[in-house]
């Protein structure tokens, strides 16, 4: 009984699915998924290529900006100006008619208080799950939270 189920299942698989067209059909199947294969292949390579091309033209940018700003500082320490007053800052010169005003160091009281106000700590904002976000954004949530 069961060597006929086999026989009835091997014949219909023989005339039913693996005829000529279907054959064909497959194979060119497996050539169009190869095919496709290599494009995405070729494109995810391209992709990747241009994406380190832009970083490569992005750091010769912020090379030559910083090569220009080299230039234009050393242009500046070779000026006049700076070295007028970089000699009235180092020698305490002045012109004729300017007075120097020198204050003493600063008391511990002063110190106190300085410290005091730059280690004040700013609150920083809840920062929302992306969920919260979303909803705000789609249900317009944070243009209500912005008229109360």
């Amino acid at each position: 009984m069961q060597n006929r189920n086999l026989q009835k299942f091997y014949y219909r698989l023989r005339h039913d699915y693996l005829t000529m067209n279907n054959v064909v059909l497959g194979i060119a199947l497996l050539i169009a998924a190869s095919w496709t294969w290599g494009s995405m292949q070729a494109m995810q390579r391209n992709y990747t290529l241009q994406k380190d091309l832009d970083n490569k033209q992005r750091q010769v940018t912020l090379l030559q900006l910083e090569a220009d700003k080299l230039q234009y500082e050393q242009n500046y320490y070779r000026s006049d100006e700076y070295k007028e007053l970089a000699v009235r800052e180092r020698l305490g010169l002045a012109f004729p008619g300017e007075k120097v005003l020198i204050l003493p160091p600063n008391s511990e009281e002063a110190k106190a208080s300085d410290a005091a106000y730059t280690n004040k700590k700013v609150a920083t904002p809840v920062q929302a799950s992306n969920l919260e976000q979303w909803i705000n954004f789609l249900f317009g949530g944070t243009y209500r939270n912005l008229n109360k």
